[in-house]
Formats: C-alpha cells, structure tokens, sequence
C-alpha cells in the first residue's frame, strides 16, 4: 500500500513538475507547432539559438552542419520528384511503376542515413558529445516535423 501510495505521489510531484521544467529550458523544444515555424523562418538561425556553441566549437560545428544540409536538400529534392509523380497519378498505379516509385524512396532514406552517419562521424570529433547528441536530437526532431507535413500531404497510391 505504501508503494503504491509513493509512487501516486511521485507520479503527481512529476506531472507538476513537467510544465515548471519546460518553463524553464525554453531553448528546449517540445512545442512542435513552434519548432515548424522557426525551422521555416530560418533554421540556422535557429540551430544556433538552441546550440550556443562557442567560437571555437562553431568554427567545427557548421562545416558539418552545410555539409550535411546539402545532402538532405539533394534527397529532399529526390524524393519531392518521386512524390509529385504519385501525386499527378490520379489513377492506378502500375506495379512496375509502384515498384520504382517505393526503390527511389528507399534510396533516398539510405542516402539520408548515409548523411546522418557521416555528420555524426563528423560532429563527435568536431565538438563535446554532448553538444553533437543534443543537434542530433535537435535535427531528428526537425526531420520529423517535416516527415509528417509530407506524410499528411500525400496521397496513399490507387
């Protein structure tokens, strides 16, 4: 009975204590309305609010940090083609279409996989680990904003 009775009261003391916490990290971000908008203004920019890197840690950070944004633009661009494709479809696929449409989706989540290793390899030895898991977190959340925004927008294929 006492356990249950303390952990109902740490249950409560946490619940309380969430919004105080959030309150105070607001450089976290956990509102993911906010976290589109300020990516789409300027994500650099906002990247760099979130990260306060040092001088010296900024002078490794962004080499990394365009490398890594040029990939994603490239598959990003990729796979806008693909899905623009399947979205003209306003009819039945084919499955010799459907079977190319799903090979160049995959190719470029593993180019972006490929990109993410890469950065990491990069960040970890460009800056403290936890400055680089914290982008990382940070850049995971970015991708699946965007994720959804594309998932909600497209079309299942007929």
């Amino acid at each position: 009975m006492k356990t249950s009775m303390y952990a109902l009261l740490f249950a409560v003391a946490m619940i309380s204590a969430s919004p105080a916490w959030a309150q105070g990290n607001a450089a976290d971000v956990t509102d993911m309305q906010a976290l589109r908008t300020a990516v789409r203004t300027d994500k650099k920019a906002f990247v760099a609010s979130v990260l306060k890197l040092t001088d010296a840690e900024a002078k490794k950070f962004w080499p990394a940090y365009d490398a890594y944004q040029r990939t994603l633009d490239m598959t990003t661009r990729e796979k806008n083609v693909t899905l623009e494709g399947v979205i003209a479809q306003d009819k039945a696929v084919s499955a010799p279409y459907a079977k190319q449409i799903a090979k160049d989706l995959m190719a470029a989540e593993e180019a972006e996989v490929k990109a993410r290793r890469t950065l990491y390899n990069r960040l970890i030895r460009a800056v403290p680990p936890k400055t680089a898991l914290r982008y990382l977190q940070l850049e995971a959340k970015i991708r699946t904003v965007q994720a959804y925004d594309i998932a909600q927008a497209m079309p299942l294929v007929k």
